[in-house]
């Protein structure tokens, strides 16, 4: 296993992290949550960063990478709504988003067709994703603004690597 992929596995070690520190009774639990979150977009940037440096960009890696930053958003989301800081509706447009990608992914995989890495267009939802997580773990008043517009542009993000995809299998056709 190369350095890329154990941050990876280092990230989905830190999602039972994130949900013990959130739900605990302590008073700073919303500041450690951060903090753990935080470690997580820190892994993120590293193994990405480690993997172009050195070559290290594996099939594996490119599975694994969007998956850990995936179910990381779904324990958030989840989070959020068991503790009333979220609409189940809201989260369950989010989760469906990150569920249909997750699975497509795994789809194309099986079948033997290409998996785009990760894009700016990706990137840029991961860093609003992670703004608005901030804003509703502290109850800032444009959480519900941001929370439409993380929304919006998930979804915006999803058809571009959807195109892309298939851009990228027609001409390895």
């Amino acid at each position: 296993m190369n350095i890329p992929n154990a941050l990876t596995i280092v990230r989905f070690m830190l999602i039972p992290v994130y949900v013990i520190v959130f739900f605990s009774p302590r008073p700073w639990n919303m500041e450690g949550a951060l903090v753990v979150l935080m470690m997580a977009g820190l892994t993120d940037v590293l193994d990405g960063y480690w993997a172009r440096r050195h070559r290290q960009i594996t099939d594996l890696g490119i599975m694994l990478d969007p998956l850990a930053d995936k179910l990381m958003m779904v324990a958030v989301l989840v989070s959020f709504v068991v503790d009333g800081r979220l609409q189940w509706w809201m989260a369950g447009l989010l989760a469906l988003r990150e569920a249909a990608m997750i699975v497509s992914a795994g789809v194309l995989h099986r079948r033997g067709k290409k998996i785009v890495p990760a894009m700016i267009w990706g990137k840029a939802t991961t860093v609003l994703y992670y703004i608005t997580v901030v804003a509703v773990l502290f109850e800032w008043s444009v959480m519900t603004e941001l929370l439409w517009l993380t929304v919006g542009f998930s979804f915006l993000t999803s058809f571009i690597y959807l195109l892309k995809i298939r851009e990228v299998n027609q001409s390895s056709a």
